[in-house]
């Protein structure tokens, strides 16, 4: 049942994910979900109280219920817990991916941006490249071609920050520290640079990699209309968004 919940919270709470993941084989779908439905928890706690010292409680409750797994407690305080354990031990996942993802989430909780582009870089590597590290190695990727999954998620992680700009700024958060055009042609860069060394990255991987599949479209969009960033308007129709899902799950080609 602690898979069923992981399911059920990502399709819900992030459909993007959930329908890359569904080119995965089953028990690989199951691992991808249990990823994706801590890294939703843990994204949404920042913003579970407009008090800071009770998002960073919830924060460090996630925080210190990961370090009983590691420690080999049979965790049942969260219905997607067990699930996770399971991943956890079955793949060989580190927790510093876990670590890394939760106190840069703590950044979340205050509304001032990232004070210089390496502050920015690194928040970015910790959630997006994070949460993309740990699907991709446990879908067989080894640690040698982590830096190609670390480049990929980069830009993975700048596109979704731009499409969540103006929901981002109505509850008076900057996520940028400058303008974002350099970021969006680093980000551009960095997918470029991954794809180049696709080969490193096993076939069994490719969903763990598909997590970035509208990556391509906003940055493009944001590149040629810097404008459109504020207002929303980076968003796909939902026809193109699933002609390019298919066209990148059927090709293999992230």
């Amino acid at each position: 049942m602690s898979y069923d919940a992981c399911e059920k919270l990502v399709k819900t709470g992030d459909p993007d994910r959930y329908l890359s993941a569904q080119s995965a084989p089953p028990e690989g779908r199951k691992a991808l979900m249990a990823i994706y439905a801590v890294n939703l928890e843990i994204a949404r706690a920042p913003w579970a109280s407009p008090e800071p010292l009770v998002a960073q409680m919830r924060l460090r409750w996630w925080a210190d219920e990961i370090d009983r797994i590691y420690k080999g407690v049979a965790v049942t305080t969260h219905e997607i817990l067990p699930a996770l354990r399971d991943v956890i031990f079955d793949h060989d996942l580190p927790h510093h991916h876990f670590e890394a993802l939760i106190e840069a989430r703590m950044n979340d909780v205050y509304a001032d941006p990232p004070e210089s582009r390496a502050m920015f870089d690194a928040y970015i590597e910790a959630t997006s490249g994070s949460v993309m590290a740990l699907a991709a190695r446990a879908l067989g990727t080894p640690e040698a071609a982590m830096p190609v999954v670390t480049d990929f998620a980069y830009g993975t992680g700048v596109a979704n920050l731009l499409r969540a700009v103006p929901a981002l700024k109505a509850r008076g958060r900057r996520p940028f520290p400058e303008p974002a055009h350099q970021i969006v042609k680093s980000a551009t860069n960095q997918m470029a640079h991954a794809r180049k060394h696709r080969m490193a990255i096993p076939a069994s991987a490719t969903a763990a990699m598909l997590a970035g599949w509208r990556a391509d479209a906003t940055l493009s969009h944001a590149l040629k209309h810097p404008e459109h960033i504020d207002s929303g308007l980076l968003e796909e129709s939902p026809a193109r968004k699933m002609m390019t899902l298919r066209w990148r799950s059927i090709t293999k080609k992230w």
